[in-house]
């Protein structure tokens, strides 16, 4: 192989292979270092030339070229050394202006110079650096982000399959013809080389209207534990602004705060390096499509970061393309509102978790993110083309979409980002936007779930209430108190009547105490102790004190009708039997005779009690064991 100082190679072996090497940038005031890993090579061997913004360097078989985004200068101070151990070259290089600060180091993909063209005349040819290139696109005016534009209608003219454009500024087009099998499990668009971005948008909003779910979206509204416990969780971004935000007002570092809390792992460093630095010819129309089409992909982003609290599973791809209709249905946007707009109807259409915080949430994330710089929108991008090519057949929209954008971001300003950070924080969003008429729903539930509290509340009333049963045996029971206080109330006015009522009631009760000494004989002729004879005589004062009231005496037959006799017998002994068979029918005359002396009254009136005098007892004689 021949080659000079310049890095030129003049001639090359066929079976020969440069591999660019792992490379990293820091800088302090004074000095760019570049430490660059070569395990293996032949350190024998080996070349570095620096001149202004060129950086070349090969070690068998290493071989790296860079565009340093600012100069260096060789005055004898600068420094190389290797570790061989790790097999790592580090170099020093003065910078040509003493405390000035490069910006983008960490864009390594942007730092690679870019390839030459093969073609012996290229058919569109760019001139000056990429670096130039991009110092221009610093002179350039601010535009406007808010300001509304006319999408491009596509029917007005006659069009061919081809100008059907899709993906990164849509450059791309007639990529699914050669894909029809993957295009139902990627995107939503039925025919996209075909479609117009008019119809394309339409379908979109037909589709978002049949698949939103009233019951789903209610659930979610009155059921929010769990995404109230994802709401709490914060992302690597939050740390990293709320630590930005707090360095911002010392002098001097302001530039070193947009890279020093956002740093980017070793698989994402390798992933850079394997990217094709490509130059991108945008329109101003494109270019602010290409802006707004990010937004709504890193909207996408944060809602899954959030949800999965920084997890990623196999529904990861399919929440971003479903929740980005810049993946999902090519959608290209002219305006903020409608990206905020369309993210929110998607949100509470398709995912698990359908909530309108869910959607504020990704707002602010989306915010802090630009702020931070095309570091952190970088970071986030490497990440999101790590879970399309992990997922099958998602990694197509790495090819459409966001392996562009990881090259592209590498090259813009890091204060556009922070411009689009502050008209969207401007941007306001309602649920009245969204067009599913929430607030209506929302409070036709409300009503609905007053009047369950309402009946809730009366159903519990009812059961602590006792039944009407019970109500009425307590007011039974209260009238009955009541007309037993008004009975003894009278009781109490007639204790002076004549001694002759007085006196009939002690004949009464003197009449009771012998039946209670009788003895009586029971249907199987066993002997009945007169002791266990019981006569209920309690009311029998106001029994006759009623008597002497002016109440009809058909009443008062009803009432001594009514009362009943409690005749409890115990058992004797059956050879008690025949030994009381004589005094038993001593004492059966007076029981029949007793009772004629119980009806009669001094004062004709009638007795409660009162038994006929005829009526005699059946005696039964015990057997014995002669007969």
């Amino acid at each position: 192989m021949i080659r000079d100082l310049s890095g030129i190679v003049v001639a090359c072996p066929d079976e020969f292979i440069m591999i660019t090497p792992a490379f990293e940038l820091s800088q302090d005031p004074d000095f760019l270092t570049i430490t660059i890993s070569v395990p293996y090579a032949r350190v024998s061997e080996f070349d570095i030339y620096f001149e202004g913004k060129d950086f070349k360097f090969y070690a068998k078989p290493y071989f790296l070229r860079l565009t340093l985004p600012g100069r260096i200068v060789e005055d004898g101070r600068e420094k190389a050394s290797y570790n061989v151990d790790k097999g790592v070259f580090t170099v020093q290089l003065p910078k040509e202006t003493p405390g000035q600060y490069f910006d983008g180091l960490d864009m390594l993909t942007a730092l690679l110079a870019q390839k030459k063209a093969r073609s012996v005349k290229p058919l569109v040819e760019e001139i000056g650096t990429s670096a130039e290139l991009a110092e221009e696109e610093e002179e350039e005016e601010e535009f406007d982000w808010e300001i509304e534009q006319t999408p491009y209608d596509q029917s007005t003219e006659s069009t061919s399959p081809l100008q059907c454009c899709y993906g990164f500024g849509n450059l791309k087009s007639g990529v699914f013809r050669r894909l029809q099998d993957e295009l139902s499990d990627v995107i939503d668009v039925k025919d996209p080389d075909l479609t117009p971005a008019a119809e394309r948008r339409q379908k979109r909003l037909e589709t978002e209207v049949a698949k939103f779910d009233s019951d789903h979206y209610l659930a979610d509204l009155f059921e929010d534990e769990v995404i109230q416990h994802v709401l709490k969780y914060k992302p690597w971004w939050v740390d990293a602004y709320a630590k930005k935000m707090a360095s911002q007002g010392k002098s001097n570092q302001e530039h070193v705060s947009q890279t020093s809390f956002v740093s980017l792992s070793e698989d994402e460093k390798d992933q850079l390096r394997k990217f094709t630095n490509t130059s991108y010819l945008l329109d101003k129309r494109a270019h602010h499509q290409v802006y707004f089409s990010l937004i709504d992909i890193l909207l996408a982003y944060c809602y899954e970061i959030c949800i999965n609290e920084g997890d990623k599973n196999v529904e990861s791809a399919w929440n971003i393309r479903k929740l980005s209709a810049t993946l999902c249905w090519f959608e290209s946007f002219t305006s903020i509102p409608e990206i905020l707009v369309s993210f929110g109807r998607r949100v509470l259409c398709y995912p698990l978790y359908r909530h309108f915080r869910l959607v504020t949430r990704a707002f602010s994330d989306t915010a802090m993110i630009l702020q931070l710089g095309k570091s952190a929108v970088l970071k986030c991008l490497l990440d999101i083309h790590k879970i399309f090519r992990e997922n099958d057949p998602a990694y197509i929209l790495n090819d459409l979409y966001i392996t562009d954008y990881c090259i592209w971001i590498q090259k813009i300003k890091s204060k556009k980002l922070a411009a689009l950070a502050e008209s969207l924080q401007k941007a306001k969003l309602t649920k009245a936007h969204l067009g599913f008429e929430l607030e209506e729903l929302e409070s036709a539930a409300l009503l609905v779930q007053e009047e369950e509290s309402e009946l809730k509340a009366a159903s519990a009333v009812s059961k602590q209430q006792p039944p009407s049963s019970e109500l009425e045996t307590s007011d039974s029971e209260e009238s009955s108190s009541t007309s037993s206080s008004e009975t003894e109330s009278s009781d109490s006015d007639e204790q002076e009547p004549s001694t002759s009522e007085d006196g009939e009631i002690n004949s009464l009760q003197d009449a009771l105490q012998e039946q209670r000494r009788a003895p009586l004989i029971d249907w199987n002729g066993l002997g009945r102790d007169t002791d266990s004879l019981t006569l209920d005589v309690s009311n029998e004062k106001s029994k006759a004190s009623l008597r002497s009231t002016s109440v009809p005496g058909k009443l008062i037959e009803e009432l001594g009708k009514k009362m009943q006799t409690a005749i409890r017998l115990s058992e004797q002994p059956e050879e008690l039997a025949t030994a009381s068979y004589t005094a038993l029918q001593e004492k059966g005359a007076n029981y029949a005779v007793e009772p004629q002396r119980l009806s009669e009254d001094p004062n004709e009136k009638e007795n409660f009690l009162e038994v006929s005098p005829t009526k005699s007892l059946l005696l039964f004689v015990g057997s014995t064991d002669e007969d």
